[in-house]
């Protein structure tokens, strides 16, 4: 059974089948005695859009809790993060291995992540119904 993640916010926004809601992210090294002293350790208010068709229910300040599968966050993460360092590599090993001088070999790479990024933004639509939160009082 996948787990589900969920943070705590407060609607900010109310539009037509859409809810705005704000949430306080923390990072892991919150939980860390020493995370005051070390810089790394990181708190945002995020604004997150939940389609929802009980939008009606929502006033603005009222405290909701908002769902996403554990599951997305790892297709995320391997979305924005592993692939594109994965495509980079290996463009760069490619080009480097056609033996091109080091400053075509770098344009080329870029150009192939570009290309990546260029197709994720054709698919952006899609992914967004995939990556879909839930929000709940």
């Amino acid at each position: 059974m996948e787990k589900l993640i969920s943070h705590s916010g407060i609607v900010t926004a109310i539009e037509p089948n859409k809810v705005t809601a704000k949430m306080h992210v923390v990072s892991a090294c919150q939980s860390c005695e020493a995370h005051s002293k070390c810089g790394f350790a990181e708190a945002k208010d995020k604004l997150v859009v939940v389609d929802t068709k009980d939008w009606k229910e929502y006033h603005e300040g009222d405290n909701v809790t908002i769902i996403i599968h554990s599951g997305n966050g790892f297709a995320a993460v391997l979305i924005a993060y592993i692939l594109p360092a994965i495509v980079l590599l290996g463009a760069f090993a490619a080009f480097y291995s056609m033996h091109l001088s080091e400053g075509i070999t770098g344009l080329l790479t870029l150009a192939v992540v570009s290309i990546y990024g260029f197709v994720l933004y054709l698919f952006r639509n899609k992914l967004q119904k995939r990556f879909t939160f839930q929000i709940k009082k």
